[in-house]
C-alpha cells in the first residue's frame, strides 16, 4: 500500500518530531500550509514534511524564523526543499552564522572578566572602560556585542 498523500496535524506531528502547536503557529506564520477538508481539519501535502525538517534544521544553526520564511518564499507552492536549496540557503545564511559564531566566542572569552559594562567586573572596568566611556552607547553588553572588523 503505497503512503498517503496527505497527512493529519497529527501524522505530521508523530513523523516530524514537531509539537502540534508548533505546526499551526509554522501556518500561521506562512513557513506551511494545509488545505481543509470538509470538516475543516488540516491535511498536508507529503511534501510538508521536508518543509518542517528544513525549518527546524535552520532554526537549531540559529536562524530567526523571519529569514527562514523570507528563503522558503523562493521555493513553489508545495514544492520540498531540495539539497541545492538547501545549499543556495545556507550560502545566503554563511556571513550571518559566521558573525553569530564570532559573537559566540567573544562572550565564551570575555564574560567572566567583562559583562559588558553595566557593570559586574568592578575592578576590571577602570581598565577596561575608563569613565564609564561606554555608557555614551546607551544601555546593554556593548563589549560583547561589537563586531569585529573583517
Amino acid at each position: 500500500m503505497p503512503p498517503a498523500k496527505e497527512l493529519t496535524i497529527g501524522e505530521l506531528s508523530d513523523r516530524s518530531g514537531v509539537p502540534q502547536s508548533a505546526l499551526r503557529f509554522y501556518e500561521r506564520q506562512g513557513l506551511i500550509s494545509s488545505r481543509r477538508t470538509t470538516g475543516n481539519q488540516r491535511r498536508y501535502d507529503r511534501t510538508t514534511l521536508r518543509r518542517v525538517a528544513f525549518i527546524r534544521a535552520s532554526q537549531r544553526v540559529g536562524i530567526p524564523l523571519a529569514q527562514v520564511g523570507e528563503v522558503l518564499g523562493f521555493l513553489p507552492e508545495g514544492q520540498p526543499p531540495t539539497r541545492e536549496f538547501w545549499l543556495r540557503a545556507s550560502e545566503c545564511w554563511q556571513a550571518a552564522l559566521d558573525d553569530r559564531i564570532t559573537q559566540l566566542q567573544r562572550m565564551r572569552d570575555r564574560f567572566t572578566s567583562c559583562i559588558g559594562c553595566g557593570c559586574l567586573s568592578f575592578d576590571e572596568c577602570a581598565l577596561v572602560n575608563p569613565d564609564d566611556e561606554l555608557s555614551a552607547r546607551g544601555p546593554g553588553a556593548h563589549l560583547l556585542e561589537a563586531r569585529s572588523p573583517r
